[in-house]
């Protein structure tokens, strides 16, 4: 302890959101919990990072200190990689959404986009285990692809060690959205877990 944990993501991702979740799901489980934001351009499709730090018994200061994030949850390829040069390390453990989303100056043919295959290879060399997870196309199956964010909450559940399971999360759920929405949420969270404890490369 603590455990660092950082979400990144691009605005409308839902980025704060899944911290808010996080937060809500340690502190119902009486841990203690610090949560810092960090916006890029305040626009939908700015890049949004949320600095998470958990302990069983002290509160630590709201950023984590460069290099030392254990877990880095990326809702956007291009964002997941940016971050790793300055909290990113040998043993970080990488959950990746693998659906890249354009920036503008993408979309405006000023700049490429790199291959995901490129970033891919990038996190597999310079971090620790990497959890490369199609997580919008199956939320797209279960019916809106906002259901990501919760597809990748349920993968922190099935990192050896994480504090929170998927008990912790369904409750905080109840906070968050209504009762017509939950069981597709707690479906989410179960197939989220499944992805990363039958992961293959």
């Amino acid at each position: 302890m603590p455990i660092n944990l950082i979400i990144t993501g691009v605005g409308g991702q839902g980025n704060v959101l899944a911290s808010q979740i996080v937060g809500h799901a340690a502190v119902n489980k009486g841990l203690r919990i610090t949560i810092g934001e960090t916006f890029g351009l305040s626009q939908r499709g700015g890049p949004v990072s949320s600095h998470i730090r958990i302990s069983h018994n002290r509160d630590y200061s709201p950023l984590v200190s460069p290099n030392k994030a254990d877990i880095i949850l990326g809702l956007e390829p291009l964002e997941t990689l940016r971050i790793i040069p300055e909290f990113g390390n040998q043993n970080t453990t990488i959950i990746a959404n693998s659906r890249a989303i354009y920036p503008l100056n993408v979309i405006a043919g000023d700049v490429d986009y790199p291959d995901t295959s490129i970033i891919k290879s990038f996190l597999d060399e310079f971090c620790g285990k990497v959890y490369w997870l199609e997580a919008t196309g199956l939320a797209v199956e279960l019916g809106t692809p906002i259901l990501m964010n919760t597809i990748l909450l349920g993968a922190l559940c099935g990192i050896p060690d994480f504090p929170l399971q998927i008990n912790d999360f369904q409750y905080a759920l109840k906070d968050f959205f209504p009762e017509s929405k939950l069981n597709t949420n707690y479906e989410a969270l179960r197939l989220g877990k499944g992805l990363v404890e039958n992961y293959n490369n």
